[in-house]
């Protein structure tokens, strides 16, 4: 089986659910208005896009050399990590079943890629505009300060540091695997976990949104279970996953106040709400909520 061939699995798998979960999520009117709301929502959130675009690139490129780059201008803190938690991720592998390893390694490749990649779609079918903006804003950062440390820091994971004790189960169940994470991820390359901070992103956007209820308890499971796969599959330390939830806080922290910052002049304009009892009337589905906020949003854009 080529590279071709596992990409073509994954797409094809998250294809599905991102199928399934429109089906799910997104109400049927909103699919039929489709094409306007979706073309209006992503014109509101190109900055951010074209933003995470580029880190990306950028990404792609350091990666190829940051490994050699690292080794020169970083630290090597595998010793500090395993002074600091020892064989945690032995004990955590000590519990391992075939099922529960299918499970995390299902995860970890196909849950990961659907979890980051279903919520920007369902922000433009749903028209928020400032949900989108604030996801595409997280990720930029998760990347950007990422990218940073993989430079500052040099580690290995737990699987190349002891494997005597710590098992590859990803590959030992799934071998073809590694043709695709080769093309992404350096062995040096694990603090802090990307695959932890991006999902955590995820997980605490949503559950700070609160316009999304239904979506909001299968994000946080998907979440923790990716959290929890880096380290059963013996690719992450605890220390990395650590690290990665401190900076998923710091990126949506800092992408709410990003956009907070963006809707100031629309809301000083706008004066105060005119009846408190419109301002708090919930609305009756999520995804009314949803379109109730982006035209809210597009109302204030409009006015600026």
């Amino acid at each position: 089986m080529s590279l071709l061939d596992v990409v073509l699995e994954v797409v094809a798998v998250v294809g599905v659910l991102h199928l399934a979960s429109v089906l799910v999520f997104v109400a049927r009117d909103r699919l039929v208005d489709a094409p306007r709301t979706v073309r209006s929502t992503v014109h509101d959130a190109r900055g951010p896009l074209v933003v995470l675009l580029v880190v990306l690139a950028v990404n792609g490129v350091v990666r190829r050399i940051g490994v050699e780059l690292s080794w020169v201008v970083g630290a090597n803190v595998t010793g500090v990590i395993y002074a600091l938690e020892g064989t945690f991720v032995a004990a955590v592998q000590s519990y391992a079943t075939p099922t529960a390893t299918a499970y995390f390694a299902f995860v970890y490749v196909f849950g990961y890629v659907y979890l980051l990649t279903f919520p920007p779609i369902a922000y433009a079918l749903r028209g928020d505009g400032g949900g989108l903006r604030k996801l595409l804003i997280a990720y930029g950062l998760n990347y950007g300060v990422g990218l940073v440390c993989y430079v500052l820091f040099v580690a290995y994971g737990p699987r190349n540091l002891m494997p005597e004790l710590v098992d590859s189960l990803l590959f030992e169940s799934w071998p073809r695997s590694q043709l695709l994470t080769s093309q992404v991820n350096e062995n040096t390359n694990v603090f802090p976990s990307l695959h932890t901070s991006l999902a955590a992103t995820v997980a605490l956007v949503t559950w700070r949104e609160r316009s999304w209820r239904r979506w909001t308890p299968i994000a946080v499971v998907l979440a923790a279970s990716v959290v929890v796969s880096t380290m059963y599959l013996g690719i992450h330390w605890a220390t990395d996953v650590v690290a990665g939830i401190a900076l998923a806080a710091g990126s949506v922290v800092a992408a709410e106040w990003i956009e907070s910052g963006r809707d100031r002049p629309a809301r000083e304009d706008a004066g105060p709400p005119n009846d408190a009892t419109d301002r708090d009337r919930p609305a009756d589905t999520d995804d009314d909520r949803g379109r109730n906020e982006g035209r809210e949003r597009h109302d204030g854009r409009a006015s600026e």
